[in-house]
């Protein structure tokens, strides 16, 4: 299949209009994105850009919250936005018949929302139904108490949806501000991917975006790598297990060593076959689910395993996770771990491909971090280009085990116990 080049085009502002056309599909994806997330609130506006992102779809000034979803509803499309540390994106996918309407719809909700107090004050229980649906879950709360332990006091270290207290404060003057302070034209990018026209969305979207302006409160970028923490920390709660989230320095998103990484962490518990989802379920039968993950931000990243056993159990689990990464430190790894993760990296990448919506987010992601599109066979061979040199030496840099952090949430006991396996590992 032929691999159709990505377009760019920068409207006079500095907003950017990247698309690829995709002639084999019949619908189009497009995404509204801004280059801001939680990482750029501080203390007191933790939680803004998350409640811009829900007050989006809650009324312009020529249409209703309801207006808003059955016009979608009508063209047969869909539309949904989300928020992360460093960008929010607001997106839809529709039939090419219906991009006309698409357009008109998405822009018009970013750029005409009226933040109406009314709305503001029914979405604040949503949005702490959302922190306590997040708090319910023992895995999903332990991800964000791992990420306040290893990152801080800082915004990698806060919740992006913010605090209670945060949230019954804002009202449509704090997130008017912050939407003047940094939804302005060098942060925002369009993105589409789909059966389109580079030129005729162009024509069609320029419009509407080349009217924004810069506004009185506007910032430029103040990202700073923060640093890290070490050290266990214990958070009881009545539970019928222990969740254990190990954390570790990981590296930044356009950092050459990036498909290393990958394959570190699909090796080390990515996949069923990882040396951690044998070790811990499949051998000692410790777990239902273990797994590693990786983050990476533009100047920064984190590794991580997460695992939830018998209170009893829990000591035993971590001293085999521990000796797992240590004897990829210390015995490397075969050849054969290294082609089957280069194997699943590009299954894995090659399938995403196929659907649109994935391309809109890559393409888009391609353009804020290198300022170009990576093709497909680019890609496929950076993939190829990795030896196991890149992933063990990468394994020695990042697996330096005084230097990680452990959380555990549950009925958890013996601080000390579990702070001797990290410093003697």
């Amino acid at each position: 299949m032929t691999e159709h080049m990505a377009r760019r085009s920068t409207l006079k502002n500095g907003v950017k209009i990247v698309t690829k056309t995709i002639p084999h599909v019949r619908s189009v994806s497009m995404g509204i994105w801004v280059n801001t997330g939680a990482r750029d609130e501080a203390r007191h506006e933790n939680g803004l850009s998350h409640f811009i992102e829900h007050m989006i779809f809650k009324g312009t000034k020529k249409r209703t919250a309801l207006q808003i979803a059955k016009e979608f509803d009508a063209i047969g499309g869909h539309t949904n936005a989300f928020t992360a540390m460093e960008n929010t994106c607001y997106y839809a996918k529709a039939l090419d018949s219906h991009l006309d309407r698409m357009i008109d719809i998405l822009s018009d909700i970013f750029l005409n929302s009226v933040f109406d107090n009314g709305e503001i004050e029914k979405e604040r229980d949503v949005i702490f139904q959302e922190i306590g649906l997040t708090e319910d879950s023992p895995e999903d709360y332990i991800h964000l108490l791992s990420n306040e332990v290893y990152w801080g006091d800082t915004p990698l270290g806060r919740s992006i949806l913010g605090t209670p207290e945060n949230i019954l404060k804002f009202d449509s003057t704090a997130l008017k501000k912050f939407f003047r302070t940094y939804y302005y034209p060098e942060r925002i990018m369009v993105s589409a991917a789909g059966h389109l026209d580079h030129d005729q969305f162009l024509d069609r979207v320029g419009p509407f975006f080349e009217s924004i302006g810069h506004g009185p409160d506007s910032v430029a970028f103040d990202r700073v790598a923060p640093e890290t923490r070490s050290g266990v920390t214990l958070r009881n709660k009545d539970l019928e297990q222990v969740h254990l989230c190990l954390t570790t320095k990981g590296i930044s998103i356009t950092d050459p060593m990036r498909y290393a990484y990958s394959f570190l962490n699909t090796i080390t518990g990515g996949n069923m076959s990882s040396r951690l989802f044998q070790e811990v379920r499949e051998k000692a039968g410790l777990a239902y689910s273990v797994y590693s993950f990786i983050t990476s931000y533009v100047d920064t990243g984190m590794m991580g395993v997460y695992t939830a056993v018998k209170p009893d159990k829990a000591l035993e689990s971590l001293e085999i996770i521990l000796k797992e990464l240590k004897k990829i430190v210390d015995c490397g790894l075969d050849a054969g771990e290294i082609a089957d993760a280069a194997e699943h990296t590009k299954g894995g990448f090659l399938l995403s491909s196929e659907s649109v919506d994935n391309q809109m987010v890559r393409l888009a992601q391609n353009e804020m971090h290198f300022g170009r599109d990576l093709s497909v066979a680019e890609t496929i061979e950076n993939i190829d280009a990795v030896t196991m040199d890149d992933v063990v030496g990468l394994a020695r840099e990042l697996f330096v085990f005084d230097k990680m952090a452990l959380t555990l949430l549950g009925p958890a006991e013996n601080k000390t116990a579990f702070e001797k396996l990290l410093m003697v590992s």
